[in-house]
């Protein structure tokens, strides 16, 4: 099995910052892609930033220039960097791992519990 925990959400005042952690843990083989999507309240989930394994980046264009994704491979760590925040980022973000596992070297899409981030005006 793995496991992914998120931290870092809270309360911030437009035009802070945050940054969350997600650690992924377990049978891990190999991970591939790292991102973070977002729901809003009466929202879809979206796609706020993916990475690579390779490091390449994408993001959405309602966050480019504010937020920043990065990874840290001997931790199996993903990272989302969120600067001038803004009240139309608050929601529930989820961070998204691409796991190869152990012994089956089968691949699964692990989603994280979620974490709020509410900013205020």
């Amino acid at each position: 099995q793995v496991q992914l925990v998120e931290s870092g959400g809270g309360l911030v005042q437009a035009g802070g910052s945050l940054r969350l952690s997600c650690a992924a843990s377990g049978s891990i083989f190999r991970i591939n892609a790292m991102g973070w999507y977002r729901q809003a309240p009466g929202k879809q989930r979206e796609l706020v930033a993916v990475i690579s394994s390779g490091g390449s980046t994408n993001y959405a264009d309602s966050v480019k220039g504010r937020f920043t994704v990065s990874r840290d491979n001997a931790k199996n760590t993903v990272y989302l960097q969120m600067n001038s925040l803004k009240p139309e980022d608050t929601a529930v973000y989820y961070c998204n791992v691409d796991v190869v596992r152990k012994v089956t070297l089968s691949r699964f899409d692990y989603w994280g519990q979620g974490t709020q981030v509410t900013v205020s005006s």
